[in-house]
């Protein structure tokens, strides 16, 4: 039987790009707080992008590689791992972001000395192929009125209470929540009286193509609405 850990970190992956997904295990290795494993749940890619995620998982003997046979979206992955998660807390992470060294260490020593929270997450840095352009930053204790338009939680920022997600039977994988599945785990707890807290400090790199966000944001203006964040925006959904 394998020994618990500290922290399970969580990676649905599908189709991945080479590159980001080795840059984002590797921000996991270089982790000050090495007490940790990773689960990648492999969501039933394509036969020529499995070679790549089993590279990802020989990276480090820490990480641990499961499939489905077929693709069943993000929140069904996530659930994959949450029930082979071994760890006190349960730190969500998207193969393609990149992970600040400082992140597990600062959210751990958060959650360890505040026991009124049950998750934290954090502010983010903006990064495309071109590098850094911009930061996103989170209501730092968010309130039921900070729902009413996105979530107000960064997905890949956050660090669970694991029995909090094992209790409440982690993400719903339905139609209904498909590409919205975090801003429901969210909703769910904060009506049970669960709360988070947002560190406010850029301990994510939190990838948004710059172009692609501006072409969107000037769709929604010549529609005549209001352009969404970026976090809102980015497809949470493998």
């Amino acid at each position: 039987m394998r020994r618990t850990v500290k922290i399970s970190v969580i990676t649905g992956v599908y189709n991945p790009d080479r590159e980001m997904l080795m840059k984002a295990v590797r921000s996991i290795i270089s982790q000050t707080m090495q007490d940790w494993e990773m689960i990648l749940c492999d969501d039933g890619s394509f036969p020529e992008y499995r070679e790549t995620i089993r590279e990802a998982a020989g990276l480090d003997k820490r990480i641990y590689c499961v499939r489905n046979e077929k693709n069943r979206g993000l929140a069904y992955a996530l659930n994959q791992c949450i029930r082979r998660a071994r760890g006190e807390y349960i730190a969500r992470m998207d193969d393609d972001d990149e992970s600040r060294p400082e992140r597990f260490e600062k959210q751990y020593m958060f959650l360890e000395t505040h026991p009124e929270y049950q998750w934290t997450g954090s502010n983010a840095e903006l990064f495309d192929g071109e590098g850094v352009w911009g930061t996103e930053k989170a209501a730092e204790i968010p309130q039921e009125t900070d729902f009413l338009k996105y979530s107000p939680y960064i997905h890949p920022s956050v660090m669970f209470r694991a029995e909090v997600l094992k209790k409440n039977y982690g993400y719903i994988p339905s139609g209904v929540t498909r590409r919205c599945e975090d801003y429901e785990l969210f909703m769910r707890l904060h009506l049970k009286g669960y709360r988070g807290y947002n560190i406010q400090e850029n301990l994510l790199l939190y990838r948004e193509d710059k172009k692609s966000l501006e072409k969107r944001s000037l769709k929604q203006r010549s529609r005549g609405k209001p352009p969404k964040k970026s976090i809102a925006n980015k497809p949470s959904e493998n």
